[in-house]
C-alpha cells in the first residue's frame, strides 16, 4: 500500500472549501489531512465549527509549511487570496489544488504558472466539470469526430441568489461579477474541445441598480465556430437549468442539467442527448439518450486524479498552458482583458 499524501488546507472562505475538505477526508486511503489554516477571524467565526473541520488541527500558515512530510495544499481562501496563497505554496515546493478563479490579473496568474512549471510542481485548478462523466462523454465525442466539424457551442451556468444581499455584495467586489466567478467552468470545457479562441467579446449586464454585473454573456469566436457563454445569479432554480449544447456538421450533443443536487450525485445518473447523422461507435444514426453514469461526488474523481499526479503516476491532463488559456479567455469574457487573434506564446 502506498503512503498517503500529507495535505493541508489554506483558507475556508471559498464556497467550495468545505466540500473539498469532506472529500479529502473521505479519500482517506489517498490523503492524510494534517491541518487547516484560516487567519481571518470572520471566517473562523462563521465556518470554523463546521463538521468538515472537526478534529483537524488549526494552525498558522507557517506551522502548516513546517509539518514534516507535507506534500500538497488545497488552496481554498476567499477569492481575493487564492493566487498569493498559491504563490507561497510554490515557494515551499508544494503541489496544490487551487480553487477557481485564477485572480483578476492575467500577468500575476501567468507568473504563478511559470513558477509552478519551473519547480515541476502540480497546479490543479478546481474546475469541477473536468471529471463529470457526461461532459467527458461529450468531449470524447468531439475529439473522435462523431459530431463532425463543430460550428456552435452554447453553455449556461446560473444560480438564483434568492435575495441574498450579503452574497451580492461579496460578488460585486469582483469587477467581472457572475461571469468571473462562474464562467471559467464553461470556458474550460470549450477550450478543452476547441483550443484558444480568436476573439472573446463580453456583454455584461445588471438586473438591478446595484454594483453587481449579475447577468453575463460572452462570445468566443473561432474560424468556423462561435461559442456562447451565459452566467447569471438571477435565474430562478438556475442550477437545474445549467446546460451544454455542442453542434457539429454530423451531430449534436446536449447535457441538461450539468449536475444533480449534491445529495443525488451517487444516485441519479447524468445523461447526454446524442443525435448522429451517421453511425458512430456503438450508436446507430439517430437520437439516443446516453446514460453517462453517476458521480461518487462533485470533487471525488478530481482529487483522486490530483493524488495520481502528485505521485507521478500520470501527467497532469490539464497542463500549465491550458490553465493559462482558460484564464486568458475568462478575463476577456468578464471584461478585464481584450483577447484578439494574435496568439500568446503560452498557448498550447
Amino acid at each position: 500500500m502506498m503512503e498517503r499524501i500529507r495535505i493541508g488546507q489554506i483558507g475556508i472562505g471559498h464556497n467550495h472549501g468545505s466540500e473539498k475538505m469532506n472529500t479529502l477526508r473521505r479519500l482517506s486511503d489517498l490523503f492524510e489531512v494534517v491541518g487547516v489554516v484560516e487567519d481571518d477571524p470572520q471566517w473562523r467565526r462563521r465556518r470554523g465549527d463546521w463538521e468538515c473541520y472537526r478534529g483537524i488541527p488549526w494552525m498558522s500558515e507557517e506551522e502548516l509549511f513546517r509539518v514534516p512530510g507535507l506534500q500538497a495544499v488545497a488552496v481554498e481562501t476567499d477569492g481575493f487570496g487564492l493566487v498569493p496563497a498559491a504563490r507561497r505554496c510554490a515557494e515551499h515546493n508544494l503541489h496544490i489544488h487551487m480553487d477557481k478563479p485564477g485572480g483578476e490579473s492575467l500577468g500575476a496568474f501567468r507568473e504563478l504558472l511559470d513558477e509552478f512549471e519551473r519547480r515541476k510542481l502540480c497546479i490543479q485548478l478546481g474546475y469541477m466539470y473536468r471529471n463529470n462523466p457526461a461532459i467527458r462523454f461529450c468531449r470524447d465525442a468531439v475529439r473522435k469526430g462523431w459530431l463532425g466539424e463543430i460550428f456552435e457551442i452554447h453553455a449556461v451556468m446560473s444560480r438564483y441568489d434568492g435575495g441574498d444581499e450579503d452574497y451580492r455584495r461579496w460578488l460585486s467586489n469582483f469587477r467581472g461579477g457572475a461571469m468571473y466567478i462562474f464562467g471559467g467552468h464553461l470556458i474550460d470545457i470549450v477550450i478543452s474541445m476547441l483550443g484558444r479562441p480568436d476573439r472573446v467579446t463580453p456583454f455584461q449586464r445588471k438586473t438591478r441598480d446595484d454594483a453587481l454585473f449579475d447577468n453575463g454573456f460572452a462570445v468566443l469566436e473561432y474560424p468556423r465556430c462561435t461559442a456562447s457563454i451565459r452566467t447569471s445569479v438571477a435565474e430562478v432554480d438556475g442550477m437545474k437549468h445549467r446546460r451544454l449544447i455542442v453542434c457539429g456538421t454530423k451531430g449534436t450533443a446536449e447535457i441538461c442539467p450539468l449536475e444533480h443536487p449534491s445529495d443525488r450525485y451517487d444516485r441519479d445518473p447524468l445523461h447526454v442527448r446524442l443525435t448522429l447523422l451517421e453511425p458512430c461507435g456503438d450508436f446507430p444514426a439517430g437520437t439516443h439518450i446516453v446514460d453517462a453514469g453517476v458521480m461518487p461526488g462533485r470533487y471525488t474523481e478530481q482529487l483522486a486524479e490530483f493524488a495520481r499526479i502528485v505521485r507521478g503516476e500520470i501527467a497532469n491532463p490539464y497542463p500549465y498552458g491550458h490553465e493559462f488559456l482558460v484564464q486568458e479567455a475568462l478575463l476577456a469574457a468578464s471584461g478585464y482583458e481584450r483577447q484578439e487573434k494574435s496568439h500568446d506564446d503560452k498557448a498550447v
